[in-house]
């Protein structure tokens, strides 16, 4: 899983209850695994609720933006070629695990 692509990684001395260390040994042998994996399962639940909440509860500015259109901002970027990308000077990359990005032959 994620845990295997991994490269940076930090030691942490984490305190948990016997039981729970007991249960987490019936489930796994690798302990570190089963961590990491809680953790980011935890985390994607955190960032899922906060993107829930910030969604009921959208910034005043939003509703400007919404009101304005995306229609109407991409008339207002038509002809702006300074800030557009020139799709000829594009290159492909695609992501290799412990390589990173990389410059995709096509």
């Amino acid at each position: 899983m994620i845990y295997d692509m991994i490269l940076l990684m930090k030691r942490v001395t984490i305190t948990l209850p016997d039981d729970v260390v007991d249960e987490i040994d019936r489930w796994e042998t690798n302990r570190s695994r089963f961590v990491l994996e809680a953790s980011l399962r935890e985390l994607a639940l955190r960032r899922r609720e906060k993107l829930g909440r910030s969604l009921a509860s959208p910034h005043p500015e939003s509703f400007l933006v919404a009101e304005h259109g995306l229609e109407e901002w991409g008339a207002a970027a038509h002809g702006d070629d300074e800030h557009l990308l020139d799709a000829d000077q594009a290159r492909h990359v695609q992501w290799s695990p412990g390589r990173g990005w990389r410059e995709d032959p096509e």
